[in-house]
C-alpha cells in the first residue's frame, strides 16, 4: 500500500481557508484531516459542522474527520452531512466501541479509532478486524504544535503486528509532529498515512512539504 498524506488544516489560516483548501486541492495530498474539538475531551475547541460543511463545498480530496469530542455517537449523522468521507472516534471516549463503529459504516463512512499516547494498542485486539483505520497520536490530541513522543513509533509496530493476521489493509495513521525528518522512520514502523499541519502550513512552500512527505526517497537527493 502506498501511503497517503492527510494535511491537518487546523494548521491552515482560517481568514484564507478556501485558498489553502484549493492549494490542497492541486498539491500531493490524498486526504483532509479536520479535527474537531469540544473543550471538553480535549482542552481546546476547534470548530463544528458548518466549517465542515465549507470544507466539503471547496475541497475536492476526501474529509478524514478526528472527533476528539465526548459521546461522538450523538453526532455522528451530523458529520456524515456535513461531508464526512471518514469519521475517527477515540477509544477513550467510547464505552461501546463496536456500536460506534457499526454506526459510522452503516453510515458510508469510513470507520477509524484514534488511541492516545498512554493507551495500548493491545486493547484493540477484539475491534481491530472490524476497523477501517487506526490514529495513534503522537503527541497529546488537543493542540497543533507539540512535541513528538518517541515511543510512537513501538506503537505503530506494535499496531502494524497486531494487524498483520487479522486486517492486513487497515490504514495505519499518525498525528502530531510528523515532518520531512521523521517520515522515512514513521513508515518503516508501520505508518501508512501520515497527517501533517504545522510541517505544512508553516513552511514556506506547503506544496513542496507535501510532496517531501509523499515521495520521501527524493530527500536523499536533495
Amino acid at each position: 500500500m502506498n501511503h497517503l498524506i492527510a494535511p491537518s488544516i487546523l494548521a491552515a489560516d482560517f481568514a484564507n481557508l478556501q485558498r489553502d483548501l484549493e492549494m490542497l486541492n492541486v498539491s500531493d495530498a490524498d486526504w483532509v484531516h479536520v479535527d474537531i474539538m469540544d473543550g471538553m475531551f480535549v482542552p481546546n475547541i476547534s470548530f463544528g459542522f458548518p466549517v465542515v460543511t465549507a470544507t466539503k463545498k471547496h475541497a475536492t480530496k476526501p474529509l478524514d474527520v478526528h472527533l476528539m469530542i465526548v459521546e461522538p455517537d450523538r453526532y455522528l449523522k451530523a458529520f456524515r452531512d456535513a461531508g464526512a468521507d471518514g469519521i475517527t472516534v477515540h477509544y477513550e471516549a467510547c464505552p461501546h466501541l463496536h456500536r460506534t463503529i457499526q454506526a459510522i459504516k452503516e453510515l458510508g463512512c469510513r470507520a477509524g479509532v484514534a488511541l492516545n499516547p498512554h493507551t495500548p494498542v493491545t486493547l484493540l485486539q477484539d475491534i481491530i478486524a472490524d476497523l477501517d483505520l487506526v490514529l495513534i497520536m503522537s503527541v497529546n490530541p488537543g493542540f497543533g504544535g507539540q512535541k513528538f513522543i518517541d515511543n510512537t513509533y513501538k506503537k505503530l509496530r506494535d499496531l502494524k503486528e497486531l494487524s498483520r493476521e487479522k486486517n492486513p489493509n487497515l490504514y495505519i495513521e499518525v498525528d502530531g509532529g510528523v515532518d520531512e525528518y521523521n517520515v522515512k522512520k514513521l513508515l518503516g514502523a508501520g505508518a501508512n498515512v501520515l497527517v501533517a499541519g504545522s510541517s505544512v502550513f508553516s513552511s514556506a512552500n506547503p506544496p513542496a512539504a507535501i510532496s517531501n512527505l509523499k515521495y520521501p526517497e527524493k530527500l536523499l537527493q536533495s
